[in-house]
């Protein structure tokens, strides 16, 4: 099968690698109908993560070709979106609503790579979702965002307490940034902010539910927000970025007695002990557990509630993947959707 392949920064190949195989009985091999870039993947082809002949890609959607022996939640031919967390959904933690953390869970990124023509997905059972029936095929690019962004922007919204009443503030205006806002409306909150200085992508934000723009950045971002809020700063702020900026934006712009929702990865990030006890602020973050909402996205998806997948503004062919790439580094795209 084809599949990408990152040699080293900034050298994407698409080459043969081998068909997956049922190892354990609780796998599936599925066909990979659609995958696509993520800003995370964008660190180690900047450099600023090791990478050596790394398999890519950890959101996928797709058709399932075989299972194992011990898979029961989903059959063959059934069109499934995937965690970009493999979990069994069953230990201790996966039932606390943390999949991400699953006591068997392992990065899809890391070990399978779904930038792909095929992939063999562990624990099927707790890490794929099957769709009600085949999909139209507009609904595909959606299904795809569901896989990680739509829920990694969702959990930012969530763990931020975003709601009725309240006003966001959403550091990032990438494709998680966007979901975050997305989520955010469907949560019930009053007024979104979106700092963002790019205009297709305040276009996008209002689209899917900001009310207002701050294009300033840092301690002039801070004080905007803090003039959008009677002095107070936002309710709920969730970042989606994961640098020393963002993040310090972020806990500066929340209110005290406020939530942090923080999805971005954090690269180079160090906070001050004394200024995160005396900003008295709720923080919660991480990975997300994508596989906790995913069903509900699926749901909202197929009733055509919320449209996630126009968050993709570049289509290639799996072939044409470090074009993508480039795309993306350059700022030229914010989401790249492969086609296989």
């Amino acid at each position: 099968m084809r599949g990408v392949v990152m040699y080293a920064a900034g050298d994407v190949r698409v080459e043969e690698r081998e068909d997956p195989k049922i190892i354990e009985p609780t796998d599936a091999i599925i066909r990979v109908t659609a995958s696509c870039i993520c800003g995370s993947d964008l660190w180690p082809y900047r450099g600023i993560e090791a990478v050596d002949h790394q398999v890519m890609g950890h959101e996928y959607v797709g058709v399932v070709e075989e299972i194992g022996a011990e898979v029961k939640t989903v059959k063959v031919g059934d069109f499934v979106v995937g965690s970009f967390v493999i979990s069994d959904n069953t230990c201790e933690i996966c039932q606390a609503g943390y999949q991400s953390k699953c006591v068997h869970g392992a990065f899809v990124s890391a070990t399978v790579g779904t930038q792909s023509e095929k992939a063999r997905i562990p624990l099927a059972d707790g890490t794929l979702v099957a769709t009600p029936a085949q999909p139209d095929p507009e609904l595909i690019p959606s299904l795809l965002a569901a896989s990680d962004v739509l829920g990694t922007g969702w959990f930012g919204a969530v763990a931020a307490e975003a709601g009725p009443g309240k006003t966001v503030a959403v550091v990032g205006d990438g494709a998680v940034g966007l979901m975050a806002v997305l989520a955010a409306k469907q949560l019930g909150a009053e007024r979104i902010i979106a700092m963002s200085r790019r205009p297709e992508r305040q276009e996008l934000a209002r689209f899917y539910g900001a009310t207002d723009i701050v294009e300033e950045r840092g301690d002039e971002g801070v004080a905007k927000i803090k003039d959008l809020t009677n002095g107070l700063g936002a309710h709920s702020v969730i970042e989606a970025v994961g640098t020393q900026e963002s993040l310090m934006q972020a806990i500066r712009s929340t209110r005290p007695g406020g939530h942090l929702g923080f999805v971005g990865v954090t690269h180079g990030v160090e906070l001050s002990g004394l200024e995160l006890f005396f900003a008295e602020i709720h923080l919660h973050g991480g990975p997300a557990p994508v596989r906790r909402f995913l069903p509900d996205l699926i749901q909202l998806i197929w009733d055509r509630k919320i449209d996630p997948g126009k968050v993709f503004d570049l289509t290639l062919p799996l072939e044409e993947a470090a074009e993508g790439y480039k795309a993306m580094d350059e700022r030229r795209a914010v989401k790249v959707l492969l086609t296989v």
